[in-house]
């Protein structure tokens, strides 16, 4: 073939080609997806919408594993867990080993907590707010709180708090203020993003007093739980292969959050294996008589 006809077989091939392509670009393979219809959200709807799905969960159990980092940890960077949780207040959370021995069981009742680290038989109580300041571990466990709070439920918007609602691109963001006085909007105290395909909580702040961010929690890999507003007796649960077991799929949850401290002291990534809503659970799983002996 001379030069001259294989630059016309090249030129009738490149014509093909670009008709070809022409062509299918208008069929669906070459169509973008389709948009997923962004909901549209009140401060109202927001408010209420936490306060249905912090009701709609009375009791909680899971096994997570964790990821720890930070200075000067006493705890192994990996760990596995389990949770126990009764509303309002009651928490259990245990750590383990990966080879299963006992790291330490924390125990929340409203604002007390009981602390029992069992490699050096130590036991520490105190009132909630001063755990992170008083317990070698503290940080990481008051991390582990925020991060719970996914599986839990995001705490509702104390009633009477001042509320601002803020368009913040593909989300929504509810800025919480402290109450002043007169009903006056104090500073910010959380900030609470929600995506805008199903309105969940992907991520969270917690300030301090001159609005410097104290610690902050994300939200990922929702999955459906069996039906958590039957009659509390929680007869299934979702593992962590996606798989539901037992009754039909209800609310969704986030089987991984990753916490950080907002001085850069630690951070935290939990993920679920398992969670079961709503089950009896038995005084050894909580301990006798509310949390505390």
């Amino acid at each position: 073939m001379t030069a001259k006809g294989l630059a016309q077989n090249l030129r009738l091939t490149f014509h093909f080609l670009l008709v070809t392509f022409y062509f299918l670009s208008g069929c669906a393979w070459f169509q973008p997806a389709p948009e997923m219809s962004l909901k549209q959200a009140t401060i109202e709807h927001l408010v209420a919408l936490l306060k249905e799905r912090d009701a709609a969960v009375r009791t909680v159990k899971g096994l997570f594993r964790a990821q720890v980092s930070g200075p000067g940890l006493l705890l192994s960077q990996r760990l596995e867990g389990a949770m126990y949780y009764r509303r309002p207040h009651a928490l259990r959370v245990q750590g383990f080993s990966p080879i299963g021995g006992p790291l330490f069981d924390l125990r929340l009742d409203d604002d007390r907590y009981r602390l029992r680290l069992p490699a050096s038989g130590k036991v520490y109580e105190g009132q909630v707010e001063q755990l992170s300041a008083t317990v070698p571990i503290g940080k990481p466990l008051e991390l582990s709180r925020l991060a719970l709070s996914g599986a839990i439920g995001t705490e509702p918007v104390a009633d009477g708090a001042p509320v601002e609602l803020v368009d913040d691109e593909d989300r929504y963001r509810l800025d919480v203020h402290e109450a002043g006085l007169n009903g006056a909007a104090g500073p910010v105290v959380r900030r609470i993003w929600f995506e805008r395909t199903n309105l969940f909580v992907v991520q969270e702040e917690r300030l301090g007093p001159d609005g410097t961010v104290r610690a902050s929690a994300t939200f990922e890999d929702f999955r459906p739980l069996p039906s958590a507003a039957g009659d509390g007796n929680g007869t299934g649960s979702v593992s962590d292969n996606g798989a539901e077991n037992g009754s039909r799929a209800g609310v969704m949850k986030p089987f991984k959050a990753t916490t950080k401290d907002g001085r850069g002291r630690g951070s935290l990534t939990l993920s679920f294996h398992e969670l079961v809503p709503n089950p009896t659970l038995t005084p050894e799983e909580l301990s006798q008589a509310g949390i505390l002996p």
